[in-house]
């Protein structure tokens, strides 16, 4: 079974997303700030990781890097989530290491969509 992380700090988008991906038939594991994702990415090595960009703390470019730095994690697929997509964010968010970018709000299809370029 794929296992997806959802690193979000918003409950209702986390709470969203984790429906979506459980109804899809996913295993969902959570975390709520970038420390914790990365702590929880490197113990659980998830098969694909959702990424909120407005993260408390350090933010989800950098929570990537740390990821991407760390042994295994440089294969694990990441996607960008961002409410607030702005000229260039989509190239930061690259950049830092993520695979694939989704603007909020959130699209069941969407997300799923992008989900399966990474993973069946």
């Amino acid at each position: 079974m794929t296992t997806v992380l959802v690193i979000e700090d918003n409950e209702k988008n986390r709470y969203l997303m984790s429906f979506i991906l459980r109804g899809a038939g996913y295993t969902v594991i959570e975390a709520v700030t970038g420390e914790e994702g990365v702590r929880t990415a490197l113990r659980d090595h998830p098969d694909l990781i959702l990424m909120d960009i407005q993260l408390p703390g350090i933010d989800g470019y950098e929570t990537t890097r740390q990821i991407r730095a760390s042994p295994g994690g440089a294969t694990i697929p990441v996607i960008a989530l961002t409410s607030y997509a702005m000229t260039g964010d989509r190239e930061r968010a690259l950049a830092a290491g993520c695979t694939g970018y989704i603007e909020k709000p959130i699209n069941p299809d969407t997300i799923l969509d992008e989900i399966r370029k990474f993973v069946r």
